[in-house]
């Protein structure tokens, strides 16, 4: 049962870090989230090379802590396809975050629905894991009714958390 509901945490968490990376209009730095820059032929993400920043709501200022990694950082953005221009003043990344359309907000909400319902999934994966696991071991009938039914409460407590965390995201996008 603690692995189940561990299991099922992660998957909220999971979930939560892929949310973060859907841009709201906003500047965030969990949007470079899995963005990788070549640094010396290494595959490096770019918080590890460089200062995130968000001086304003709607700028990011990358700095990076070996000047050396500018360049790399500034064409692993350009090809990360952000819908966003880095601007290399030398020192350091600016990324100015546009305006969204409505037609872009729309376009992200589907996107966080789609990243809520592949959560839902993989609920439903663990439960049915779980629940093959529970019928295996051979419990009286009364024990494993009662099993799969805390299973079923336990679902439906994670699938009301995917539902708030995709609600909270949508307001979030649809705010102007």
């Amino acid at each position: 049962m603690n692995d189940c509901e561990k299991r099922m945490q992660n998957t909220i968490e999971s979930l939560k870090t892929k949310l973060a990376t859907i841009r709201a209009g906003r500047a965030n730095p969990a949007m470079l989230n899995g963005i990788m820059a070549l640094y010396y032929g290494t595959p490096t993400p770019i918080q590890s090379l460089a200062n995130i920043t968000v001086p304003e709501a709607r700028q990011l200022f990358i700095k990076p802590f070996d000047k050396g990694a500018l360049k790399d950082i500034e064409k692993a953005l350009n090809e990360a396809n952000l819908g966003i221009n880095p601007t290399n003043n030398g020192e350091m990344i600016i990324l100015t975050i546009p305006e969204l359309t409505e037609e872009r907000r729309k376009e992200y909400v589907k996107q966080a629905k789609m990243v809520g319902e592949d959560a839902k999934v993989a609920l439903r994966n663990i439960r049915q894991d779980v629940n093959n696991e529970i019928k295996e071991q051979e419990l009286p009938e009364d024990e494993e009714k009662r099993e799969l039914d805390h299973i079923q409460e336990l679902i439906t407590k994670y699938n009301k958390i995917v539902d708030e965390e995709i609600s909270l995201k949508e307001q979030e996008l649809m705010q102007v």
